[in-house]
């Protein structure tokens, strides 16, 4: 699975790369994580507004934080 967390340098962005790494160890479960700051990089892959998380190529959502709990809703599901 390759996890790519969306954002510039915002606490948002930084915490929710947290909420991924955090989860991916409560479910045992490898990653590759990365985060993307270059908003060329992050235009590429349609999203416009960040945070956000793109799942093996498939942006699961953008422009909004989302909390612990449904970060481990989303990686449960891979």
């Amino acid at each position: 699975m390759e996890i790519k967390v969306l954002g510039g340098c915002c606490k948002s962005c930084d915490v929710l790369l947290d909420y991924v790494n955090e989860v991916l160890v409560e479910l045992d479960k490898k990653a590759k994580v990365e985060k993307i700051t270059d908003f060329v990089e992050i235009a590429k892959l349609g999203v416009l507004k960040t945070p956000g998380i793109v799942i093996d190529g498939k942006v699961i959502f953008s422009g909004r934080m989302a909390d612990k709990k449904e970060v481990k809703e989303i990686l449960s599901k891979y």
